[in-house]
């Protein structure tokens, strides 16, 4: 069992298979050493926008879902996610009410966990942007770049 699956069982994570990319593009790229995953959401398909049908600590838990899609992710194109050298940058579109003013601390339940399963390489650079609408009305995408060993 590899080290990163060791934290994941800890932290009574179970990873799903890979979701399907929702339109023309594939999952993730690979150039130079990083490792672009296309945007995620979360598991179950939710339906709706932070400040109004959902809280800020419902969108956390959104965000920390949409990271563990993600970390299915790179395990199906990495084979295993020892090979994450550095959690490069997060980025999450919050689909939210034009008077919904916590993106930061909804998309703060992806950054804690990518620091949960990789320690200090899960520090990363991010931005968040709220949304007017999102594919399929979810209410949090997330995309990602890490720094991989090739």
């Amino acid at each position: 069992m590899s080290v990163i699956e060791k934290k994941l069982k800890e932290l009574d994570i179970v990873l799903p298979e890979a979701s399907a990319p929702a339109a023309k593009y594939s999952n993730f790229a690979i150039v130079n050493g990083l490792l672009y995953v296309s945007g995620k959401g979360p598991s179950g398909n939710p339906r709706g926008k932070l400040g109004k049908e959902f809280t800020t600590e419902q969108g956390y838990e959104f965000a920390k879902q949409a990271g563990i899609e993600v970390l299915a992710v790179i395990k199906d194109a990495l084979g295993s996610l020892d090979k994450v050298k550095r959690v490069v940058k997060i980025q999450g579109f919050i689909n939210s009410s034009a008077e919904f003013e916590e993106p930061h601390k909804v998309l703060n339940g992806c950054s804690d966990l990518m620091l949960e399963v990789f320690g200090h390489k899960g520090d990363h650079a991010r931005s968040v942007f709220g949304a007017n609408s999102l594919r399929d009305q979810l209410p949090i995408v997330v995309d990602s770049i890490f720094e991989i060993e090739e």
